[in-house]
């Protein structure tokens, strides 16, 4: 690993996330922290229980509603204060891609601050997301999903 990554890595392994997400549903348990460093946002995900598929790819993206209850239906649209075209929406991330049910994600993001998607949710679709489609990119039904709250004063 050259330094960045060592320094990087060893930030996240020593550091309280800024904000979390349990994220539940149809068997499926993960987490989602987010930590906030210069320029922009580290988003880690560690899910286990995924459904197998045809493809072991699922979707994930922030919702800009504010509860995971009645099955998802409150959790809304993706996130997208700009009103971009999708993929461009500030909720969109990654997929997850399955190994055995097992999923691991990290990336970095400018497209949010922490403090703008506290109260939103992030969700994990039953399908692979095709970036194209608008406004969601095909991705299936929702199948778990985790409301984003803040770390401070915990």
């Amino acid at each position: 690993m050259n330094n960045l990554n060592e320094n990087l890595f060893l930030y996240l392994a020593n550091s309280k996330p800024d904000a979390t997400a349990q994220i539940s549903g149809n068997g499926i348990d993960g987490m989602a922290e987010f930590f906030s460093v210069k320029n922009g946002v580290i988003v880690v995900l560690d899910v286990d229980n995924l459904p197998m598929s045809d493809t072991n790819i699922f979707a994930c993206h922030i919702h800009e509603g504010d509860s995971c209850e009645d099955d998802f239906s409150l959790t809304g649209g993706h996130y997208n204060p700009n009103n971009q075209p999708h993929p461009k929406h500030a909720g969109d991330l990654p997929p997850l891609f399955s190994n055995n049910g097992m999923a691991w994600c990290a990336v970095f993001t400018s497209r949010f601050s922490i403090d703008e998607i506290i109260g939103k949710t992030i969700i994990i679709h039953s399908g692979p997301d095709d970036f194209t489609t608008q406004p969601a990119g095909n991705s299936g039904t929702k199948i778990a999903c985790g409301l984003i709250k803040s770390t401070k004063n915990q």
